[in-house]
């Protein structure tokens, strides 16, 4: 895609704090951070969201946070944990499928914003989603 930027940074057309690149992901620093080494892993392909990526580009994303980018983040950091996510659609700013990886520190305070009411009883989910 020619106007994706996470495509140009792919590309070297736009800088980035490169942290591993192989031939199928880049990983990068995240320019606006949630906590210290805040990662975002980019497949070199564009893939827009879950719906259209193949399953190797996700399965490799995960064997290499769990080798290697984990294991950086809690040698070089100390961080304390990991949250793993990815947006989409709503919450996708950039249209181009990535995956985050947030270190987390003991009294990172990160809050989720969790609206207890806005729950529906797990039963009714349940139903919901077996029926």
């Amino acid at each position: 895609m020619n106007d994706c930027i996470f495509c140009k940074i792919i590309n070297n057309e736009i800088p980035s704090k490169t942290i591993h690149e192989d031939e199928l992901v880049k990983v990068i620093m995240s320019i606006d951070p949630v906590t210290n080494g805040h990662l975002l892993i980019l497949p070199k392909k564009h893939y827009t969201n879950i719906l259209d990526i193949n399953e190797i580009i996700v399965t490799h994303s995960l064997k290499l946070t769990k080798d290697k980018l984990y294991p950086l983040l809690k040698e070089k950091l100390n961080c304390d944990g990991l949250t793993i996510s990815e947006n989409n659609f709503l919450g996708q700013e950039i249209k181009h499928f990535h995956i985050h990886l947030i270190p987390r520190y003991k009294d990172d305070n990160i809050d989720f914003n969790i609206i207890k009411e806005n729950i529906n009883d797990l039963d009714e989910v349940f139903n919901n989603l077996t029926k």
